[in-house]
């Protein structure tokens, strides 16, 4: 109990310490230095993400980064199991990225901002058409060069395996015609969620190899494109 309540401690001081320098990049980037300041920002959380998966002294095993395109935009397709999943990503992804993030979490003060100056946006599920403009700047992003994440299951599978994914969730990487690199997380969800207790449990983030969309045809990004990545994170999770 002792190890979760200093965890939750450094975590919240890491995000308050950091959170003016993100801020300040952000203003700087505003005249025409948005990438190389949001690349600074990423730098921020990707050090304060290492930090805190120290501090819970759980043990990352890390695979495949040579399947993360260097340039270009891209699009990560991840399973979800739980919070942990985020501070994997910031930590190992090696890029600048953004992601989409349910609406409920603006109204979480300093959550709500890294989320925004990382680049990610929030979507308003019970209003088609905000749902879609959100998606359509998600798009632009990647297409400009820059990364963005999805969870298709649309929610945290919680030690219930990988959960199937939600119809048209890949259209944010197939209206980009964006390379999808598939990533499969286990042991996350052991971590915090399983007990409500900091472990020090082991986990893994392996990513798999990179597809390809604009050579897929129209007719199969619907159906079997969601299929290969589903299968690509299933066989890689022995499930």
């Amino acid at each position: 109990m002792i190890r979760t309540i200093l965890v939750f401690c450094y975590l919240i001081i890491g995000m308050l310490i950091l959170f003016p320098f993100a801020l300040l990049s952000l203003i700087i980037s505003l005249p025409g230095l948005r990438k190389p300041m949001s690349y600074f920002t990423y730098r921020l959380a990707q050090g304060w993400a290492k930090a805190v998966i120290s501090a819970t002294g759980c043990k990352v095993k890390v695979a495949g980064r040579d399947k993360i395109p260097k340039k270009g935009g891209v699009c990560f397709v991840s399973n979800h199991c739980g919070f942990f999943d985020i501070a994997l990503l910031l930590a190992y992804c090696g890029r600048p990225f953004g992601f989409i993030a349910k609406r409920e979490l603006i109204y979480i003060p300093f959550v709500n901002a890294w989320i925004f100056m990382l680049g990610g946006l929030f979507i308003d599920r019970k209003n088609v058409r905000k749902a879609i403009r959100t998606i359509n700047k998600g798009v632009e992003r990647i297409k400009r060069g820059g990364g963005m994440i999805i969870f298709p299951e649309g929610t945290r599978s919680k030690g219930r395996g990988l959960l199937p994914f939600h119809q048209g969730s890949l259209k944010l990487a197939t209206q980009a015609n964006s390379t999808i690199v598939p990533v499969a997380i286990e042991g996350s969800y052991d971590v915090y969620e399983k007990n409500y207790r900091i472990v020090t449990a082991p986990a893994r983030i392996t990513f798999l190899e990179s597809i390809d969309t604009s050579s897929i045809g129209l007719e199969d990004r619907k159906h079997v494109l969601c299929d290969r990545v589903y299968s690509a994170i299933k066989e890689e999770l022995g499930i």
